[in-house]
């Protein structure tokens, strides 16, 4: 059986943040490479019908803005909030007059908490619960698409659409708010609430016909979405071949991107930069240079912003110390790790490409000639506890489409 090892803290308070599958080897050394190839090769397993496989999946949808939603813990009054309620001063909503008094008296955002508190506040939540909005009944339009009427809501990048006269886009049509849940927390208070992934919510809330609410929970609604021979013949290539460049990677090549903050920051910089900019680490050799050039124009802006000597030095110093990494006799095994690196990332293309057939709501994306097809921002894998989970996305497309000016996102009214 496949035993996933923490490498990283396990979510014991706000998931606010998730690594990418393939990032997880430069945040966990050799424990997150290890748990990555763990993951995928419980996908596999899961692809292949294994009803057993010790990982879920959820669905990332492209909602905005996050929020929670419960019972304070201290007195059990009902509450919404935004990210703010894991501060340290936790910040959320009882009443609609504190809706008022932290966001004004007018605007999207306020009209929107004060739906989702008058709303949620109907389903019968116990704990607290995250999630991410989709709609108020303002956002709803109704749209030709491919010669078929439909709903359609856009609150980011992705629009979703469902056909008008079907059951769903009956639901949508007939509710006040749409909201997508994924995370559950528990505990006395909220500093020391612990977070669950990959569980049903929306399941076990009541159903009320002025809120329409999924879970993330992956469905293959299609029934498509089981690897063919063939497809796990490739799968298993890449697995084998980036398992043997793992076993002959030196340990110190892999913890140091960890345990290094500073180095482990400027590289996933660089790294998030390329995605920006539409490009992979395809020669690896020559993107390694193109790293120890981006982090020295780093630390060169950087001594350029403080004036006296010692500062500068400090700045050249700490420079230094992180291109250490990129010595000549260290440079063999950093090639080894970005060979791995792509790797990793065409076995994840694999398994996003298969899930994108799952059907479900439309996705598409909106420009100013229409709309493309274009599939889901991504999933997410989760261990069989719940608390440790990866980010399955194809950052290329959908990073061009979350930062291009090609396509219209669904806050440019």
């Amino acid at each position: 059986m496949i035993r996933f090892q923490t490498y990283l803290n396990e979510a014991t308070g706000a998931n606010l943040h998730m690594t990418h599958l393939e990032d997880a080897i430069l945040d966990g050394g050799v424990i997150g490479t290890r748990n990555v190839f763990q993951y995928l090769q419980a996908l596999r397993d899961m692809l292949g019908g294994n009803t057993k496989a010790p990982v879920s999946l959820s669905v990332k949808w492209d909602g905005a803005p996050a929020i929670f939603a419960g019972k304070d813990p201290s007195d059990g009054k009902f509450f919404i909030a935004k990210k703010g309620l894991f501060n340290k001063n936790p910040k959320f909503y009882k009443t609609a007059q504190e809706i008022d008094d932290d966001t004004g008296l007018a605007g999207e955002l306020n009209s929107k908490f004060k739906t989702a508190l008058a709303e949620f506040s109907k389903l019968g939540i116990e704990g607290v619960v995250q999630g991410d909005l989709l709609y108020t009944k303002d956002d709803l339009k109704t749209e030709n698409i491919g010669g078929e009427s439909c709903v359609t809501f856009h609150p980011n990048t992705i629009v979703y659409a469902v056909p008008v006269d079907s059951k769903l886009g009956k639901q949508i049509q007939g509710s006040e708010i749409g909201v997508v849940w994924h995370t559950t927390y528990r505990g006395a208070d909220f500093e020391s609430m612990s977070a669950s992934f990959g569980k049903a919510i929306s399941s076990k809330l009541k159903e009320v016909r002025s809120v329409w609410h999924v879970d993330a929970v992956f469905k293959d609604e299609s029934g498509n979405v089981t690897f063919t021979d063939k497809e796990t013949k490739a799968f298993n290539k890449l697995l084998s071949d980036a398992g043997r460049i793992f076993r002959t990677i030196k340990p110190y090549a892999l913890n140091e991107l960890s345990n290094n903050k500073e180095l482990n920051q400027r590289i996933n910089v660089f790294i998030n930069k390329k995605v920006r900019d539409g490009q992979r680490i395809k020669n690896v050799p020559l993107a390694i240079k193109g790293m120890e050039e981006f982090i020295k124009e780093y630390y060169e802006k950087e001594a350029g912003k403080v004036k006296s000597q010692a500062a500068k030095d400090r700045k050249y110093a700490t420079r230094d110390e992180v291109l250490k990494y990129f010595n000549k006799q260290n440079i063999k095994e950093v090639n080894k790790v970005f060979q791995l690196y792509n790797l990793l990332v065409d076995a994840k293309l694999i398994v996003i490409d298969k899930l994108n057939y799952s059907d479900g709501l439309r996705t598409l994306l909106k420009t100013k000639d229409g709309f493309e097809v274009t599939g889901q921002e991504g999933f997410v894998a989760i261990d069989h506890v719940g608390r440790n989970a990866l980010k399955l996305v194809d950052r290329l497309n959908f990073s061009k489409a979350n930062f291009s000016t090609e396509y219209i996102k669904g806050w440019q009214k």
